[in-house]
């Protein structure tokens, strides 16, 4: 069975609605002012104090410091930590210096190239998406047929196109995000029925 995240959390009704859908995993993309779904530490503790404990609370991160991201995963914050910027392996080897919490590494996916480098991270999953996330766009996914270690599954995932995603590529785990939201905000609805869906073919 495919796990599921709902990613680009932000506000206490996000929480709400992710308690009562129960996705496996949930994402918040942290000090990232370029993003609308931006959110500090400070607010980031305060959203996963009030999250179901059987939800995986996972920082989405581009470029930031080490000391900041280890901090929030060793404090119990965060259980896991995606890095979706131009991070390599010297920045994944300083990050397991100071955390034994597991790692996610996104890579922009084009050609097949793209998946050779992914398929070559450390990081303990690799995300693939179509690009700096959160466009609502997919990419070929042809290009990741037959990849053999897990993977999360991103960009331009709905409602619309979720079964046929998880029945084609069988990711270890999905990621939704903009295609979740209803003028910009995520939609209690929309989450339900994605998490019903991966639920119902598992």
């Amino acid at each position: 069975m495919s796990k599921i995240k709902i990613c680009g959390l932000k506000r206490q009704e996000d929480i709400w609605a992710v308690n009562a859908a129960k996705p496996d995993f949930c994402g918040f993309v942290i000090e990232v002012p370029k993003s609308s779904r931006c959110v500090s530490c400070t607010q980031v503790r305060e959203l996963t104090a009030v999250l179901h404990p059987d939800i995986l609370p996972v920082g989405v991160f581009v470029n930031a410091p080490v000391k900041m991201v280890s901090r929030l995963l060793n404090e119990g914050t965060l259980g896991m930590a995606q890095l979706h910027g131009q991070e390599d392996e010297a920045y994944i080897r300083s990050l397991r210096g100071v955390t034994d919490k597991p790692l996610i590494q996104a890579f922009s996916i084009r050609s097949p190239e793209d998946i050779r480098r992914a398929c070559a991270s450390t990081a303990d999953y690799i995300l693939l998406d179509q690009g700096s996330g959160g466009t609502g766009k997919t990419f070929d996914w042809s290009l990741a047929d037959g990849i053999e270690r897990p993977f999360f599954l991103a960009g331009g995932l709905g409602v619309d196109n979720l079964e046929q995603a998880v029945r084609e590529l069988k990711p270890w785990a999905v990621d939704l995000s903009s295609r979740l939201e209803v003028e910009g905000k995520k939609d209690a609805d929309r989450i339900r029925e994605a998490v019903e869906i991966v639920r119902r073919i598992g």
